[in-house]
Formats: C-alpha cells, structure tokens, sequence
C-alpha cells in the first residue's frame, strides 16, 4: 500500500504544479489525476519502454481505467541513441490513432529519454497538449521529469530541437528503482551530485557520510528519500526562479556543457547521460582550478564523490580541436560565446562567458594526461 507523500510545488507564474513523492504512489495514477483536476473521461497515451512496462504497464491501465480514464499503452524503444525526431514522430502516429484532443493527457512512464521524447511530442501534438511526467529512473526523478525541458537530439549536438513545455504533474515512486539497473542508478547519483555542488553543501556532505553510493542495496530508504527530496526542492526553487533558462537556471547545466560533448564525439549510447555528466564534472572542475576559481581541494572532494559512486572520472581519447568546435555548437552558446558554470566551492557557482579558447584547450590537454 502507498505509503505517506512528500508535496513539492512547483511555483512558476503560469499554471504551477506539484512533484509528489511516495513510496507506492504508481499505484494510484488515476486517484492523483483526478486530485490534480484532470477531467474523467478524456483519452490518455501512456508512453513507456518494454523494460518499463512489463513491471508497470497493466498497473496504470488498470489504475487509469478504475478513474474513468480512456489509456492507450505505447510502447517505444529507450535509450540515448532513440531520441530523434523519428522517434517523437511513432508518438504522434499514437496519438493520431488514439484520436488525442486539445483535452487529451500523455504521461511520459519511463526515464529521461522517453520524457523528453514524450514532453516533446506532447508540446507539439495538436498545438500543444498536457502531458504527466511519471519518472522511474533516479535522474529523471531528480532532473529530467522537472522543469518543462523538452526535446530530441540532432546529429550536430544533444537536444538540440525541443520546447518548454511544463507538466501537469510529477509522480515519483522511489520504489520504481528497485526494478532500475545498477548502472542507471549511478547515472543518475551524477545529477544528485551536480546539486550539492550548485547549491546544496548540506546534501554533498550526506553523500559523503555515506560509505557507498554504487547501488540502491547500500544506500539506506531513508538517505535515498532525503536525497531525492532535497535534489527535486532544488530544481523546483531553480525553474521557479528562472522558468525559460535565461537566467539563474542556466546553472543546471553545471558538468553538462562538456558532458555533451563526451556524448556527442563519443557517440550516443557510449555512456550514459549521468556518466557523462560526471566527466564533464571533472572537466569543468579542472578548468575552474586552472582558472583561480575554486581550490584543488574542493575538486578533489568532487573526484572522490564520483569515484565512490563507481562513475567514470577519466578524460576519454578525444581530440581537442574537435572538443572545441563542438562547444562552439553548443544551445547554450550566447552571442558566439560559451557559456560556463564555473564552481567557487561546495554549494556555490557562477555563470562565465569570458573563458579563452587557451583556457579551454589548456583544461583538455590536462585531462588527457
């Protein structure tokens, strides 16, 4: 049975809406539609993957359905390299053959791709429809699900063609990771990390005082559920604050701008999102030491957090002028300017736009050593 919920709201001037957080709430998907105030009656695309939907799928149905609700399940292939536009386009061929509306609902039941994919397709069908963000991987629980980001990857960089679009809802079930590989668990520990470096110096030192983070069978119910909390109450006050990511939100992207690139050069599908955020962690805090911003200590305090969540922390062999030029093309360049988030010390960065391509080519031919 569910047990007792955290409520996070997501404060936004334009239709605000929650994060909810309980251990057995997947289970209740129609009641909480409902409590959200989403009409009985309408049609809904459930969008998930195979792996997602053995374990979930018949139980939205039959939750969705008890509510009065119209479902229909479409199951789509995951993971990094899936996340196209084709892809986007199999969701619209759903929704068309599901006779969506303008009143209809899609949930995204899966991690971040098929949230992405889904808040994407969602915020193009029909002009713009409403779509539940329902995560079951850690960074989507902690990231990708909140916020509205939406969108797919091009050949020339990641999520390079997308929209803000902003769910109705966000339903997190901690008890979905119990069926999460442990690679994808450490993957999404990077974004957990990324915000006690950004901002949250309270949540580093809990993970610091824990003596192992590679897997959900050593990290106690208890650290998790605090984890997920203060990592979701972070980005809520942040998308609050910034809605369209042109201002403070841009610090979100701390270790993604070179973690981009690690999968861009690398290929999609190489490592996992969270995996290259955690390089491009080590990345950035190399450039920030080579920069005067931040000391050595503080960026070894960050190495050793990755290392004992088993994420990778080494450079990989890639050239340097390549590194640059897909910079360069980067969405979060600003007047032919890259932009930075740049750490000061545990729990505190900024944002540059004033880094020589000297400093960025200095970084990567430390890195490769």
């Amino acid at each position: 049975m569910p047990q007792s919920s955290c409520r996070i709201p997501v404060e936004i001037s334009k239709n605000p809406y929650e994060i909810i957080i309980g251990r057995g709430k997947i289970q209740c998907i129609g009641d909480e539609l409902l409590r959200t105030g989403i009409k009985k009656g309408i049609k809904i695309l459930i969008v998930t993957n195979n792996d997602v939907a053995i374990h979930y799928g018949e139980l939205f149905l039959k939750s969705l359905r008890a509510c009065g609700y119209k479902p229909t399940l479409l199951i789509i292939e995951a993971g990094e390299e899936q996340k196209s536009p084709e892809s986007v386009a199999l969701i619209h061929d759903a929704a068309f053959s599901a006779q969506l509306e303008r009143g209809s609902l899609m949930i995204a039941l899966g991690g971040g791709v098929v949230g992405d994919m889904t808040g994407f397709a969602a915020a193009t069908w029909l002009r713009g429809i409403s779509v539940v963000q329902v995560p079951t991987t850690l960074l989507a629980m902690v990231d990708a699900a909140i916020g509205g980001k939406t969108g797919v990857n091009h050949k020339g960089g990641k999520n390079l063609i997308g929209a803000f679009h902003q769910p109705k809802l966000v339903l997190i079930d901690p008890l979905t990771l119990n069926t999460l590989p442990e690679r994808e668990f450490r993957a999404g520990m990077a974004e957990v990390i990324k915000y006690g470096v950004i901002g949250d110096s309270i949540l580093f030192n809990l993970l610091e005082k824990c003596s192992n983070l590679e897997n959900l069978e050593v990290v106690d119910n208890e650290v998790l559920d605090e984890i997920i909390k203060r990592s979701c109450s972070s980005k809520a006050k942040i998308v609050a604050k910034d809605e369209h990511e042109r201002d403070v939100r841009a610090i979100l992207n701390y270790g993604h701008t070179f973690g981009h690139v690690v999968e861009t050069l690398c290929g999609y599908g190489t490592w996992l999102h969270g995996e290259a955020v955690s390089i491009g962690m080590i990345a950035i805090g190399e450039l920030a030491v080579l920069l005067g911003s931040w000391s050595e200590d503080d960026a070894n305090r960050q190495k050793a957090l990755l290392k004992k969540t088993g994420l990778p922390v080494i450079w990989p062999n890639i050239k340097t002028e390549d590194v640059c030029k897909t910079l360069k093309g980067d969405k979060k360049v600003k007047e032919g300017k890259i932009r930075f988030i740049i750490p000061k010390k545990i729990g505190e960065v900024e944002i540059k736009n004033d880094i020589s391509n000297d400093a960025i080519k200095r970084c990567i031919s430390n890195l490769s050593r």
